[in-house]
């Protein structure tokens, strides 16, 4: 049996150790080597940040916001899309005998439209020299860009989002240098140093926030470059001004901006080095103006806004998409027919029961202050007298009536009223006391006897009054009076008087 000694354990320890130390470093190169690609192929996604911030504050006046909803789904429809852009004509270093320039495309990988509702939809940005861009949304026909001016020029171009948001990944962008009659130093960027494309803000917005992007070309990735003490280009920044406010970008990433004032706002771009010089080349400062008003009715203001939802706008992504309608069920059509008339009745006159004519009552007010009442009437010598017939009143109308309230026998000191002093009629003269005769004195009345004897308090309180009806056929009780044969002043005539209680 082989016996382990204590040398040989930490020789197989050691080596063990040896195999994984070279094993993690082989790992370690393998991560750096696959860094080595140019900032020119390099495809980042918004998604892919590390907790980006909702709202980042760059400069005093703008920030950074997230990008809207609808955009970040819509996104999502796009990402297996790898676009690959290439300019069949005019040729690298063409020289055209014509002011006259037919470009022509070849696109793969990616649809290129327009929704003809929303017209919006992938398409590219063509930027001849420095000029602000062409959209392209039919790559089948040529596009003939007219008067171009003599010398050499640059065609730039690369695929874009519905929402003009630059697709990032290798072969995305094409370029081509071409000169009209002649050849010229300008519009020509040397092919080994970093350029600077500006692609967005420009023309007119009606919402924020505002996309920023731009597209760069030889730009490597600092990992790389680091490993390279004559690269001057490892630390590059990108130095964006808005209306005099600048600030630094260090990630070649799409950002959206709030902070915009409404009308015109300049935005410039500048591609700087590790001192934080601008890198000398054609194209790498530039600088757009835009206008902004807010509350823009086109569809790009609607979809930032939210007002267009991702399923009403996923057609500007998807051209075989069609926006689903609500199922209404068709309502069938009825026939109207004239509704009855309701028939008018013709009013009815309705005939009043004639009511008899009631003998008007004079009263003849002695004193105020005393209320009494005189009442005079033509004695009968058969029948007693008689009240009219009384119709009760609807009891809207009812309103209050003083009833001289008849009274038993009174004292003869008592029934004889004073005369008012302040008459200017001479007193008249008195009369020798006239004996009665029998056809001047009236027949006895009998006095119908009162059970319940009311006060005369409670008749002089119209919400107390009994009210009652009384028989058109049989006459009213009435009660009757003694005449006091003192206070009669004329043959025929007698007074009741009354006393206030």
């Amino acid at each position: 049996m082989k016996s382990w000694q204590p040398g040989m354990l930490n020789q197989i320890f050691y080596r063990r150790f040896t195999i994984i130390k070279w094993l993690m470093t082989l790992v370690l190169v393998l991560t750096l080597a696959s860094c080595g690609e140019k900032a020119g192929s390099q495809e980042v996604a918004v998604n892919q940040r590390n907790n980006p911030p909702k709202i980042s504050q760059i400069s005093q006046q703008f920030s950074e916001v997230s990008p809207p909803d609808v955009i970040q789904e819509l996104r999502l429809t796009l990402e297996n899309y790898r676009p690959q852009v290439k300019i069949l004509s005019p040729q690298a270093d063409e020289v055209i005998q014509d002011n006259t320039v037919t470009v022509s495309f070849q696109v793969k990988d990616i649809p290129i439209f327009k929704d003809p509702e929303l017209e919006l939809g992938p398409h590219l940005h063509l930027i001849l020299d420095n000029q602000p861009y062409i959209a392209v949304y039919d790559v089948n026909k040529p596009l003939v860009l007219p008067d171009v001016s003599p010398g050499t020029h640059t065609l730039r171009v690369f695929a874009s989002r519905p929402w003009h948001e630059s697709f990032k990944n290798e072969g995305a962008y094409a370029q081509t240098t071409f000169h009209i009659f002649t050849k010229t130093e300008d519009n020509n960027p040397d092919p080994t140093m970093p350029v600077l494309t500006y692609s967005r803000p420009q023309g007119s917005y009606g919402a924020e926030p505002i996309l920023l992007d731009f597209y760069l070309t030889n730009a490597p990735l600092r990992l790389v470059a680091e490993d390279n003490p004559n690269d001057t280009v490892s630390d590059w920044r990108i130095r964006c001004t808005i209306n005099n406010e600048s600030f630094i970008l260090d990630r070649w990433q799409p950002i959206y901006l709030k902070g915009f004032k409404p009308g015109k706002n300049w935005v410039k771009l500048e591609f700087l080095d590790n001192q934080g010089n601008p890198v000398k080349n054609a194209f790498n400062t530039t600088a757009r103006l835009i206008n902004y008003q807010p509350k823009g009715k086109d569809t790009l203001s609607r979809i930032v806004r939210g007002e267009l939802k991702a399923d009403q706008a996923r057609s500007i992504v998807d051209p075989n998409y069609t926006a689903k309608k609500p199922v209404t069920t068709p309502i069938p059509s009825v026939e109207k027919t004239p509704s009855p008339q309701p028939e008018i009745i013709p009013d009815i006159e309705v005939l009043e029961t004639p009511v008899k004519p009631t003998p008007q009552v004079e009263a003849n007010e002695t004193s105020k202050s005393e209320g009494f009442f005189k009442r005079r009437s033509e004695p009968s010598p058969s029948l007693p007298p008689t009240l009219p017939e009384i119709i009760e009143p609807p009891a809207s109308e009812i309103q209050p009536e003083i009833i001289p309230i008849p009274q038993v026998e009174v004292p003869e000191k008592l029934a004889k009223p004073e005369t008012s002093k302040s008459s200017d009629s001479p007193a008249p003269e008195a009369q020798p006391e006239e004996t009665p005769t029998e056809e001047s004195i009236p027949l006895p009345i009998k006095i119908a006897p009162d059970p319940e004897k009311p006060s005369l308090k409670r008749y002089f309180n119209p919400q107390q009054l009994p009210n009652f009806k009384l028989s058109p056929s049989v006459p009213p009780v009435v009660p009757e009076t003694t005449p006091v044969p003192e206070q009669q002043e004329r043959a025929g005539e007698y007074k009741v008087t009354t006393m206030e209680e």
